[in-house]
């Protein structure tokens, strides 16, 4: 399987994570990458540079306001007076009421970033656009007849709304992606196995027909993001029934992962896709530092052999998966299960 990496995502280290109230160093760090990176090389893949596929992918669906937000906001932040190195808000405008956007560098920090894990810092744009390019290349790359390839992205994506970063995430890449590949498909299907819900994902194509969203993700009862993930969240207008999400309890196996990710191909095989996108999250893998769910590390082979037998053209778009010994080998076992169930 041929590979899409950019090294441009190195000097985006943030340091501004707030859990619980403490403020601590961001779990998305650069060593995630390298250790994704070589456990690819170490298997023997093809790893391509992505090629500029320029500023229209984003465009597509990002807001102008928001992308011209992402890519000044660190060098504006920097002439406020007593301002941290990275741009973190403070204050938040509030759902359900009325409000105006804000002329205030602040006020627009707290309209376009949804938490306090998406600081921006000085080489973020850059980061998160080469990202958005590595997703755009692999999908390029099954355009051009690649039966699927694999986007090793960083930052990941599926947190980011058209006008907000959520979760680590800025620039959504697997919307990026399934929307690069509308080109030639009426119709493409995200499945996102990440270990949180996909929200940004499934607010960036809320109300259209066109995309199906598909999202197995820890029950936001227990597990962030908490305001979206529900069984009962299926879309609107248009877009009513083409959403689908699957909420599964602290602690599921990966015997119990495999049942629902069951019903979930059975749902992209109705709405019969010409192409399928996969929020490729390691996340709910046991000794994850989430520790939200247990499947194992041969886990993975199953959960892609399964999503690999859909038969679709196919691009996985990496998502979260944290610092663990077992990162590596868990997208070794990743691949291997998608190559092998093809």
């Amino acid at each position: 399987m041929k590979i899409v990496y950019s090294d441009q995502h190195q000097d985006h280290d943030p340091q501004q994570f707030i859990v619980r109230g403490r403020l601590k160093r961001s779990n998305e760090q650069p060593e995630r990458a390298y250790r994704l990176l070589a456990s690819v090389q170490a298997a023997g893949h093809t790893v391509l540079a992505p090629e500029d596929h320029g500023g229209g992918p984003r465009a597509a669906v990002h807001t102008p306001q928001y992308l011209h937000f992402l890519e000044t906001a660190w060098a504006r932040w920097q002439t406020l007076e007593g301002a941290s190195d990275e741009v973190m808000p403070n204050v938040y405008p509030f759902p359900g009421q009325p409000f105006s956007y804000p002329d205030s560098l602040v006020g627009q920090a707290g309209y376009h970033m949804g938490d306090n894990a998406c600081s921006i810092g000085q080489h973020t744009w850059r980061a998160a656009t080469q990202s958005a390019q590595v997703a755009t290349h692999a999908a390029q790359l099954v355009l051009d007849g690649e039966h699927a390839a694999y986007a090793l992205c960083r930052p990941p994506g599926h947190h980011a709304y058209a006008d907000r970063a959520n979760g680590f995430c800025y620039l959504n890449n697997a919307a990026i992606a399934a929307q690069h590949l509308r080109q030639r498909h009426a119709r493409v299907a995200i499945l996102d196995v990440d270990v949180h819900h996909g929200n940004g994902t499934q607010g960036i194509f809320w109300r259209r027909n066109d995309v199906l969203t598909v999202s197995l993700h820890g029950d936001p009862h227990f597990c962030t993001p908490f305001f979206t993930g529900h069984a009962h969240e299926r879309g609107e207008g248009d877009g009513l029934g083409y959403n689908l999400n699957l909420p599964l309890p602290k602690g599921t196996d990966t015997a119990a992962y495999l049942q629902a990710l069951a019903r979930a191909c059975t749902a992209v095989r109705a709405f019969a896709p010409g192409a399928l996108v996969v929020s490729l999250g390691l996340d709910a893998h046991e000794r994850d530092p989430y520790q939200a769910m247990a499947v194992t590390t041969d886990g993975f082979a199953l959960i892609a052999a399964e999503i690999a037998r859909l038969g679709l053209p196919t691009v996985l778009v990496q998502e979260g998966g944290y610092l663990s010994d077992d990162l590596g080998p868990n997208l070794a076992s990743a691949l291997r299960g998608f190559e092998a169930g093809v």
